[in-house]
C-alpha cells in the first residue's frame, strides 16, 4: 500500500516501517541568548512520543545559515524526521529558508499561490503587503508548503536527498499559536501514517503507550526512593520524571509489540505506581490540582472562599481559572495590609500585634473569617513572607502559614519554602489546593 504526502509523492509501506526517529531543530536568536524560553521542542516531543515516534534529539541554533545547515545534517545523521522551527519570518535575520535551499542544494522559487495568500491575509487586515514579506513566498524547489491559516509564513516540507529512505525535513514559524495548528492540522495526521497508528498497522515492533501520573507532597528523590527499581533506565516500561514547581509527573512510557500490549503494560504499571504512593497521586495527564479539588468540591456539592495574603490572589486565580468554578467558588480576599484582616474578615488587631502577621493564630482567624463572611462549606487562607524583603530573625523569607477551615474542623499548618518570590507564592498556593484535596 502507498501513502499520499507532500508534493502527491508516494510513500510506501517498508518505508514507513523504519521511519521511527526524530530530531528537532530551534532556531533563533533569542532562545540562546534567553530572551526566548523555547516551549516548542517540548510540545513537539510530546506529541510525537504520543504516536510512537521518540525524539531522539534537540539542537538550538542562531540565525546563520551555516549553523542552521549543519544542525540539519546532524539531525539527518540521529534520526528520519527532522523537525525545525523558527526563522521563517520576512526580516533580515529569518533565514531557515536560505538554509533549508542550502542544504537540499535547490534553489529558491517563488510560489505565486504562496504570495498570493499572504497578499490576501493583509487585504483581510485593510493593509498592505510590505514589499519583504514576499520573501516568505519562496520555498526550495521540490518541497511542498505547509499552509498557516494564523499568520503569513508557511511551513516547508521536504525530503533529504536520494536515498531509497531519505529523511523528511519539516520547517515550521516559531510563533508557539501558529506553530501548533500548523502542526497539529498539516503534519501530524501525516506522522501518524509514517508511524502506521492511524490505521493500527504494525510498524516494527515499535508501539508506545503513555500514561501520565500527577503527584504532590513529596520532593522528587523521596518519589525515587519510593519507587526504587521501577525507575531503572533499562526498564520496559520506562518512568520519566520530571517537576514542576512542586508538581512531580511521572510518565509511564510502554513499548511493545502491538497497541494492547503496550497499554496494558502501562496500565498495569499504574496501578503499581498509584499503590506505592497512595494519597501523593493527585491526578494524570494534564490535570491541575486547582482542577482536581474543584471536581471535588462540584461531586460534593460544598463551596470555597479564600483569604490570601501572601499569594496576592494567585489562589483564587487557580481555582477560577478551571471553567464551570462558579459551582463552588464563592469570594476571594485578598488582605495583604494588617488593617484589611481585621475589617474585611474580622481578624482581632490584638492577635496580630501578639503573635505577627504571619503566624499560625493569624492564618487561623483569617479562614475562619473568610468562612463564616462568605457562607461556604470552606475556607483556605495564606500568610506569610514571600519575599525578598520583610524577613526577621525569628521569621524568615519563604515562611508561610496555610489554613484550611471548614464546620467540622480546622487544620492549619507551617511551611517553609526555597527563596524566590514567585516561587513562593506559587508553591504557597499549591499547598494550600493540596491541603483541601486531601480532607476532600
Amino acid at each position: 500500500m502507498k501513502y499520499d504526502i507532500f508534493g502527491g509523492e508516494k510513500v510506501t509501506d517498508d518505508e514507513i516501517r523504519n521511519m521511527k526517529k526524530a530530531s528537532i531543530v530551534s532556531i533563533g536568536n533569542e532562545l540562546l541568548t534567553g530572551q526566548t524560553i523555547g516551549t516548542n521542542a517540548a510540545y513537539l516531543g510530546e506529541k510525537l512520543l504520543s504516536i510512537g515516534i521518540p525524539v531522539v534529539s534537540f539542537y538550538t541554533v542562531a540565525d546563520d545559515i551555516d549553523s542552521i545547515v549543519r544542525s540539519f545534517s546532524l539531525a539527518a545523521e540521529d534520526a528520519d524526521i527532522i523537525l525545525a522551527t523558527g526563522g521563517l519570518g520576512p526580516t533580515d535575520d529569518d533565514l531557515t529558508r536560505q538554509a533549508m535551499a542550502k542544504f537540499l542544494c535547490a534553489k529558491l522559487r517563488l510560489q505565486d499561490e504562496l504570495l498570493r495568500k499572504i497578499k490576501d491575509f493583509f487585504t483581510s487586515r485593510n493593509r498592505q503587503m510590505p514589499e519583504k514579506n514576499k520573501v516568505q513566498a519562496y520555498i526550495p524547489a521540490g518541497s511542498g508548503a505547509i499552509v498557516n491559516n494564523l499568520g503569513t509564513a508557511p511551513g516547508i516540507m521536504a525530503r533529504v536527498g536520494a536515498v531509497r529512505e531519505p529523511p523528511l525535513l519539516v520547517a515550521l514559524p516559531g510563533v508557539p499559536s501558529e506553530m501548533k495548528q500548523m502542526f497539529e492540522e498539516s503534519v501530524l495526521p501525516e506522522l501518524k501514517k509514517l508511524a502506521c497508528l492511524a490505521s493500527g498497522g504494525q510498524a516494527a515492533g515499535q508501539f508506545i503507550a503513555i500514561r501520565k501520573l500527577n503527584c504532590f507532597g513529596a520532593g522528587e528523590s523521596n518519589i525515587a526512593e519510593l519507587l526504587g527499581p521501577l525507575m531503572q533506565r533499562a526498564r520496559n516500561p520506562l518512568i520519566n520524571c520530571t517537576v514542576h514547581f512542586g508538581i512531580i509527573t511521572l510518565a509511564i512510557i510502554a513499548t511493545a509489540e502491538s497497541k494492547s500490549q503496550a497499554r496494558q503494560m502501562a496500565e498495569k504499571d499504574e496501578e503499581l505506581l498509584r499503590s506505592t504512593l497512595g494519597k501523593l497521586v493527585y491526578g494524570t495527564d494534564e490535570q491541575t490540582l486547582a482542577e482536581v479539588v474543584g471536581e471535588k468540591l462540584a461531586q460534593q456539592r460544598k463551596t470555597i472562599a479564600v483569604a490570601e495574603s501572601c499569594t496576592g490572589g494567585m489562589l483564587a486565580k487557580l481555582l477560577t481559572d478551571i471553567p464551570g468554578a462558579s459551582r463552588y467558588f464563592k469570594y476571594g480576599w485578598i488582605t495583604y495590609s494588617n488593617d484589611a484582616k481585621t475589617s474585611e474578615l474580622g481578624v482581632p488587631a490584638e492577635l496580630i500585634e501578639k503573635y505577627g502577621a504571619v503566624s499560625e493564630q493569624v492564618a487561623s482567624a483569617m479562614a475562619r473569617g473568610a468562612r463564616r463572611k462568605a457562607g461556604a462549606d470552606f475556607a483556605i487562607a495564606t500568610t506569610g513572607i514571600a519575599g525578598p524583603t520583610g524577613a526577621t530573625e525569628q521569621k524568615r523569607v519563604g515562611l508561610v502559614y496555610i489554613s484550611v477551615d471548614s464546620s467540622d474542623d480546622a487544620e492549619t499548618k507551617r511551611f517553609t519554602f526555597s527563596h524566590g518570590r514567585n516561587f513562593v507564592r506559587l508553591m504557597a498556593a499549591q499547598t494550600a489546593l493540596n491541603m483541601l484535596r486531601l480532607r476532600l
